[in-house]
């Protein structure tokens, strides 16, 4: 009888033949098999932004690891939650329960992001949140759920502070009717008043609204200097395509926090342009996001939002932690995870703070003119680079139970 290892297998073998199982030697995962579940929007108003793109952002990240840890595979799953919170906890629940899915990523619908991190918590999972509230980070927060992209604060509260200190002081929110919207217009509310403006009025608007023109004449008839768009995905872009066409953005400044690359190029560069928004990536922003954005379109056909970007990097970042932590249990990956910094095409210098936060720089940006584009995704121009440390919450004002206040 002899031992033979394969890889981080420890097998004995008699004769020709292995007697199974076999043993892990080196690293300890469950099941045998490190599986990585992206759920999100793949049919509705954020599959654009997320949807398969996610997906295949997740499997660049695998690949990296030549799709294995220690010759462990690696597994990528995913699942259409229609932005139901219901939907997403049954899908999630079966993830964990019987198909020993190890972490969640991507989401993109707070409702659902909420849904599913308590399940989460309680069976030691880890979340790779892309979702926007910044509860995730606060109240909500737990030691294996993570935040990865932007949150409600970074594109809610600081696009609203700089407009209203550029004397931009009277507002009216368009919110869509769902935890996602509530949060961006609390935020945006919260900055506004504190930079000495006023918020003079806002409407609710369900997910998935065509028609926004009653809602756009009532934004109209405030008088307000800023409509903001506490919005995202098809209704955002709705929304800014029916305002230009009201003439709203010729008396009245639109903004919109939440803007992807696919919005822009849905919306068309005549209606966006000038359009000014915090974003946490663009494909040319510098050589390694130019590099990796041109594999990512080589795959998809198309450039990448920050939401796929950052995605890859969340998954790629969890692979690190679980090749270094040699173990694919949450709550040590978790640890492992904090401990680690984050280098690569979506941060250079990125690092997880103990709320789950994770901190890297944000940009502002601006949607060129027409003239401007040299070619389709060719639609940003980078104002300025906000540090980490001035985008996101301070550490010590988010209420995260984890964090000494």
């Amino acid at each position: 009888m002899s031992l033979i290892k394969w890889g981080s297998v420890l097998c004995i073998a008699l004769g020709a033949s292995v007697i199974a199982p076999c043993i892990a030697a080196d690293t300890t995962i469950s099941d045998n098999v490190i599986k990585i579940g992206i759920l999100n929007d793949r049919s509705g108003a954020y599959a654009d932004l997320g949807g398969e793109g996610s997906v295949v952002a997740a499997r660049m990240a695998a690949e990296e690891f030549g799709n294995a840890i220690d010759g462990v595979p690696i597994e990528i799953v995913s699942a259409d939650h229609q932005n139901k919170p219901d939907v997403g906890l049954g899908i999630v629940r079966r993830w964990f329960d019987t198909e020993k899915v190890d972490v969640v990523a991507d989401i993109s619908n707070s409702g659902v992001g909420f849904a599913i991190t308590p399940l989460a918590k309680e069976r030691h999972k880890i979340i790779l949140n892309g979702s926007a509230s910044s509860d995730f980070t606060g109240k909500a927060c737990t030691s294996t759920s993570f935040q990865w992209i932007y949150s409600s604060y970074t594109n809610g509260y600081g696009l609203a502070r700089a407009l209203t200190q550029q004397k931009l002081d009277s507002w009216f929110l368009i919110t869509v009717d769902y935890a996602f919207g509530h949060a961006f217009a609390a935020d945006m509310r919260k900055a506004v008043q504190a930079s000495g403006g006023k918020v003079l009025g806002e409407v609710r608007h369900p997910l998935n609204t065509a028609d926004f023109g009653s809602v756009l004449l009532q934004a109209q008839s405030s008088g307000a200097k800023v409509v903001a768009l506490a919005n995202a995905g098809a209704d955002m872009t709705n929304a800014v395509k029916q305002a230009s066409e009201f003439g709203i953005n010729k008396a009245q400044v639109v903004a919109a926090p939440t803007v992807f690359l696919t919005d822009v190029d849905a919306i068309g560069l005549a209606a966006a342009q000038g359009l000014q928004f915090v974003t946490a990536f663009y494909w040319d922003r510098d050589e390694a996001s130019r590099a990796w954005s041109q594999r990512f379109f080589a795959l998809r056909g198309r450039m990448p939002t920050m939401t796929q970007a950052g995605m890859y990097s969340a998954v790629r970042h969890y692979l690190r932690a679980v090749q270094a932590a040699k173990s694919d249990d949450g709550v040590t990956v978790a640890a492992k995870m904090r401990e680690l910094p984050v280098s690569d095409a979506f941060s250079a210098h990125g690092y997880l703070r103990q709320d789950g936060q994770f901190m890297h720089d944000m940009y502002i940006a601006r949607v060129k003119k027409p003239a401007e584009s040299k070619q389709r995704w060719d639609y940003y121009t980078i104002v300025a680079t906000i540090p980490a440390e001035d985008a996101f919450r301070p550490l010590n004002e988010g209420g995260c139970p984890l964090v000494s206040q």
